[in-house]
């Protein structure tokens, strides 16, 4: 499959489709057995993450505002609040973090509220090249067991992952107060 591959499976996951711990399977074993083509995997697999999802995005964008009022009842107003406030966040964390977390619901999320697409594809750039690189590191350094890991621990590490944001979100808050970053 190589990077071709991962393009399409990743497309494919961020748009319609649901492989969980597949498209990580896939990156951990190809960077473990071709260690000097991990950023090409990386790439390609990030590219068509980031593709399926603006596709998904630009959907929500078009027609799914009336659909999310009318079927997420009083949580809607607090989640469209929270989006446009954080719409850099509000998709990066989710990007970052391994399943079985949840990832379709925020980028539905972020065109159902018109996030700015730059800011998204922002967020997906770095929230899921981040997690890709990570993965593959591993992969080369401890080979198959990197997913045996993910998968025993992946709530934990995706518990950690979000403490750890919130942690440096409420740093930066404190030290940027003034600032549109925070």
């Amino acid at each position: 499959m190589g990077g071709g591959g991962l393009f399409v499976v990743t497309f494919l996951d961020s748009f319609i489709l649901s492989f969980p711990f597949v498209t990580d399977a896939l990156i951990i074993e190809l960077s473990s057995q071709h260690p000097a083509r991990m950023p090409y995997y990386v790439a390609m697999s990030t590219l068509g993450s980031v593709g399926g999802s603006v596709l998904l995005f630009v959907l929500a964008r078009k027609g799914g505002e009336a659909y999310f009022h009318r079927h997420a009842g009083r949580g809607a107003l607090k989640a469209q609040r929270w989006v446009q406030r954080h719409a850099f966040l509000s998709i990066f964390v989710p990007a970052l973090l391994p399943p079985p977390f949840q990832y379709k619901i925020f980028v539905l999320a972020e065109g159902v509220f018109e996030a700015p697409l730059r800011t998204f594809v922002l967020g997906v750039l770095f929230g899921r090249g981040i997690r890709y690189f990570a993965e593959a590191i591993f992969g080369i350094k401890y080979g198959r067991q990197t997913l045996v890991f993910l998968m025993a621990h992946g709530i934990a590490f995706a518990i950690g992952a979000v403490a750890a944001i919130i942690v440096l979100w409420i740093v930066a808050r404190f030290f940027f107060r003034d600032s549109e970053l925070a």
